[in-house]
């Protein structure tokens, strides 16, 4: 078999993940993933940036006092923590419920296909 070839034939007990990667349910699986991270990534990291651009122009408001010793940008750091733990549990929710069923079928689908 030559890199060449257009079409080579899998040896035997070994997957085709090309074709695997085409059928239409792995190309839902990666809709939907993508459909996730890419805006929740986005999101997030503006919201960073926001943070890090507040705190190095706008010093004055992230040093407004709120309670006793605590100010703004105390506020907004610890935020950024309950934020990043919210996505998880946000994601782990979204991948328990439209991620998994999907995966599990493609999984059987190709284990099955190997008996």
């Amino acid at each position: 078999m030559s890199t060449t070839d257009p079409d080579p034939v899998p040896a035997t007990g070994t997957r085709d993940w090309q074709a695997i990667e085409a059928e239409p349910d792995f190309q839902e699986l990666r809709r939907r993933l993508r459909g996730f991270v890419f805006p929740v990534t986005g999101l997030f990291l503006g919201w960073y940036v926001l943070y890090v651009l507040l705190a190095t122009y706008a010093s004055g408001f992230m040093s407004i006092k709120l309670w006793g010793n605590i100010n703004v940008g105390l506020v907004l750091g610890l935020l950024q923590f309950v934020s990043t733990f919210a996505i998880t549990a946000w994601y782990v929710k979204f991948a328990d419920r439209r991620l998994d069923p999907l995966s599990s079928s493609i999984r059987e689908g190709i284990q099955g296909a190997d008996k």
